[in-house]
């Protein structure tokens, strides 16, 4: 981990924080994670692909860790988090017109955006644990969830602005963390009030996976402690923002080269129709270059991390066709 550069870099009007490593004439890795993580959750990969000839290039997003987390919950739409690693690329990969992606989460999301909007930037992407979402012209997202699962659903709870944190900060960062990060059930997520994930007791007992280790979860502890958990759910508030900003991509497909990967045991395959949509030939519909689709057996939703070797292999293998 010590041979990881970190870097301090300006794009579109914020500063970010960014972990590269791999000679700067190598193909790059842009690597986006998702919520609650950071660059670190990429960890394992970044250090196996940059040995096998590739620049890893991991960003803190906008909102995380050591990177700038604007106060206006509007500075959190897709196209300013796309904006944002138009930006980075043009810094620290200035001589590349394209890049290979690989994402997880939110991360996974905002490469969606990214394909959309910039495919002119992008080779090939790997993309994990969250499928592509075709815009419903009919009904708003949030709306859409709450018809489905209730107000309880946790896409919903994040919506209003302090309340969510308000329940965080008296539970405590390390609580909070330690439930999100082993919550392992495969179907909807629901956050009841004064309760835990899914209705859980407050008090249960929770034990860090295999994968996670107590440096790890440390890491992770001390980053949110220091910048909160607010600039992560601004991306869930702008949620029906970016329903109305996308309109224009109505019915629009995924036009890159793409590999995705899913735990069988993610609670994204086991919700909002995901399974259905991948058997049913939809995903395949709206992203027509999907040349490889792995459902990985046993796995949850933090696959690159619980499965280290395999996806970093996934990954190895995809571009090295490009």
């Amino acid at each position: 981990m010590d041979s990881i550069e970190h870097r301090t870099i300006h794009a579109n009007g914020i500063t970010m924080h960014v972990a590269i490593k791999g000679s700067e004439n190598a193909p790059v890795i842009l690597f986006l994670h998702g919520f609650p993580e950071s660059w670190y959750s990429w960890r394992y990969q970044i250090l196996a692909l940059s040995s096998l000839g590739y620049r890893s290039v991991a960003p803190d997003l906008r909102g995380y860790g050591d990177t700038d987390a604007p106060a206006e919950i509007t500075s959190y739409t897709c196209f300013h988090l796309v904006g944002d690693l138009i930006g980075l690329l043009d810094v620290v990969a200035p001589n590349e017109d394209k890049v290979f992606v690989v994402a997880h989460d939110w991360g996974a999301i905002i490469a969606w955006y990214m394909c959309l909007f910039r495919p002119d930037r992008v080779k090939a992407l790997v993309n994990t644990s969250v499928l592509f979402i075709p815009r419903n012209p009919e009904k708003k997202f949030v709306e859409t969830l709450r018809t489905r699962y209730g107000d309880d659903y946790y896409m919903c709870r994040f919506q209003e602005p302090g309340v969510i944190e308000a329940e965080y900060a008296e539970r405590g960062t390390e609580r909070v963390l330690k439930e999100l990060l082993t919550h392992r059930v495969a179907g909807p997520l629901f956050l009841p009030k004064g309760k835990g994930l899914n209705g859980a007791p407050l008090d249960a007992p929770l034990v860090l996976p295999s994968w996670l280790s107590e440096e790890d979860f440390e890491y992770y502890t001390n980053k949110f402690e220091q910048k909160g958990f607010t600039g992560g759910l601004n991306y869930y508030r702008n949620l029906d923002r970016n329903w109305e900003l996308t309109a224009p991509w109505t019915g629009a497909q995924v036009t890159v080269p793409v590999k995705f990967i899913i735990g069988d045991e993610d609670l994204t395959y086991n919700s909002l129709g995901g399974k259905d949509y991948i058997d049913s030939g939809g995903f395949k519909r709206d992203v027509p270059f999907l040349e490889e689709l792995v459902v990985m057996e046993g796995v949850g939703h933090f696959l690159n991390q619980e499965r280290a070797d395999e996806i970093n292999k996934h990954i190895y293998d995809f571009f090295q066709k490009f």
